[in-house]
């Protein structure tokens, strides 16, 4: 490991608003934070909102300099790349973030029972090739529904159209009706609402996309707790290009 992601490591050590919690940890005793975040983390009783996959924190930082009343927590594995966010969230005196280092798998394990009001998945891999580590499968959103209060918001924004359709195709098969769906979020009128909150932050590598011409996908719904969920069973066309941040998506023409 380089010099410059130990010295990262180091910080992140040191920050007060990152919570580490390596795997071997997490399968072998309670979390602490579980079910106290508000009390024990945040010292309020704002919503709590989750992005999965956080990166470098751009969205989680941006939401929380965006909305006050919420507190907004960064998930992702990637301690490197979670610097980033934290740093700048550390260095402004936000009282309103903050960052778990952990697997996005366990993320049950972390929050209790209606404890997260909304989710955002903010570019994640689309994975085409199995479908149980898509962050919008059944298999995760049976995980979601452990600690999202019922009815909860989840919001996908992605540059991939594979993602993008197989979560329209599961939420069709599951009879779950969008609150806001676009093919193209900077070439349709956002409006307000959560439209608008979509549009209001863009991302480095976001930028970089619709720099080639690739549009931004953007779909927001509510999570019962009563709904039997079930795969879709489709065929979808992957991702010819190859994006900044993943392999080759592109594999065979049609995947699922």
């Amino acid at each position: 490991m380089g010099k410059g992601k130990l010295a990262k490591f180091a910080e992140m050590a040191q920050n007060p608003l990152v919570v580490e919690c390596p795997m071997a940890a997490v399968m072998q005793e309670a979390f602490p934070l579980r079910g106290r975040w508000h009390e024990d983390f945040f010292h309020n009783e704002n919503p709590i909102v989750l992005e999965l996959g956080c990166g470098r924190g751009e969205y989680t930082v941006g939401l929380g300099r965006q909305v006050s009343d919420k507190n907004f927590i960064g998930v992702d594995i990637k301690g490197a790349r979670m610097w980033t966010g934290a740093k700048e969230a550390l260095q402004s005196g936000m009282k309103n973030v903050g960052f778990l280092r952990t697997n996005i798998e366990f993320i049950q394990r972390f929050f209790a029972p209606d404890e997260v009001s909304e989710i955002w998945l903010t570019f994640s891999d689309p994975q085409m090739k199995k479908v149980t580590k898509r962050l919008t499968s059944t298999y995760f959103l049976e995980r979601y529904r452990q600690f999202l209060q019922n009815g909860g918001l989840i919001h996908l924004k992605t540059d991939s159209n594979f993602l993008f359709t197989y979560t329209e195709e599961l939420l069709k098969v599951n009879e779950i009706v969008p609150e806001y769906k676009t093919r193209n979020l900077y070439g349709s009128s956002s409006g307000d609402g959560v439209g608008k909150e979509a549009s209001s932050i863009q991302t480095y590598y976001e930028s970089m996309w619709r720099a080639r011409g690739i549009d931004i996908k953007y779909l927001c719904f509510r999570l019962s707790h009563a709904t039997k969920l079930v795969e879709p069973n489709v065929e979808i066309p992957l991702d010819e290009y190859r994006s900044y941040s993943r392999e080759n998506r592109s594999g065979n023409s049609k995947h699922i």
